[in-house]
């Protein structure tokens, strides 16, 4: 139940038909997708870290101390621990997106 793949190569071939691009383009679409790769592999390494930082005192208190034993079931543990996994990730792809136009803004091709 897709697009027919007439259809689809029409759609595909009337988008690029339709972008004339400068002699810059390439280079800048390049450097687009490099800033990309560069963002998500530093969430993914920021997100590792807060995974494992957010965990282990997470585990260690569910098990030690009775309020936690008491009130933080599987959910709670496994929201406290998506939480800051994926905020890590979120901030720290922002931060080097934002960083990376910022490098690109005064880009000079040579």
């Amino acid at each position: 139940m897709g697009i027919p793949s007439e259809i689809k190569d029409f759609l595909a071939n009337r988008r690029n038909a339709l972008v004339i691009q400068s002699p810059f383009e390439d280079e800048k679409s390049l450097r687009t997708k490099q800033c990309t790769q560069e963002s998500v592999r530093a969430g993914a390494k920021a997100a590792s870290i807060a995974c494992v930082a957010s965990a282990v005192p997470t585990l260690v208190a569910v098990r030690t101390i009775p309020w936690a034993k008491a009130n933080l079931n599987y959910t709670a543990q496994a929201l406290i621990i998506s939480a800051a996994t994926i905020a890590a990730y979120f901030i720290t792809a922002d931060k080097a997106i934002l960083e990376c136009a910022r490098r690109n803004t005064h880009y000079k091709p040579s």
